[in-house]
């Protein structure tokens, strides 16, 4: 019997994923309400982040899903890309207009890029997580069955 390699992420992986994905939002937030901006700004920016990190998660599972042979209609497929290109259109937008310093904006940008790449990658190993302990939970049926199938031969 033919052994597959385990998609179960790393321990290290699974908690730096968690961990940027947490300091991307937490800097992003803090940001905001440190920010001298109208409270419309700061919703806007809140909602355009939040906005993106579905989009990406949306991304993701429609690519993987793709991967696995479990269709996806290419109008969703479609608005998960439109949807994410358009979360950071907003925000390039929103930062080009807004009245901060270039290190301001660049520490939004960055925040903003690292939560999305932190949420495709939280997403990634709850997925991998979840079919590993699948996997394991077939192979252990398996050999259950097997195991009863010659004790009743004996």
């Amino acid at each position: 019997m033919e052994q597959k390699p385990s998609l179960q992420p790393s321990a290290a992986f699974i908690g730096a994923s968690w961990f940027a994905l947490l300091t991307g939002i937490t800097a992003y937030n803090i940001g905001l309400w440190n920010a001298d901006m109208q409270l419309n700004e700061k919703g806007y920016y809140f909602t355009v982040l939040m906005f993106g990190l579905f989009s990406a998660i949306s991304v993701q599972k429609a690519v993987r899903d793709q991967m696995e042979g479990i269709p996806v209609t290419n109008l969703y497929y479609g608005i998960a890309w439109f949807t994410t290109i358009l979360s950071i259109i907003l925000l390039t937008v929103g930062l080009w207009n807004a009245d901060l310093t270039r290190s301001e904006k660049g520490f939004y940008a960055m925040s903003f890029v690292l939560s999305l790449f932190a949420a495709i990658a939280v997403q990634k190993n709850t997925r991998d997580s979840k079919s590993g302990k699948n996997e394991e939970t077939k192979q252990s049926s398996n050999s259950t069955e097997i195991t009863a199938h010659y004790s009743q031969k004996i």
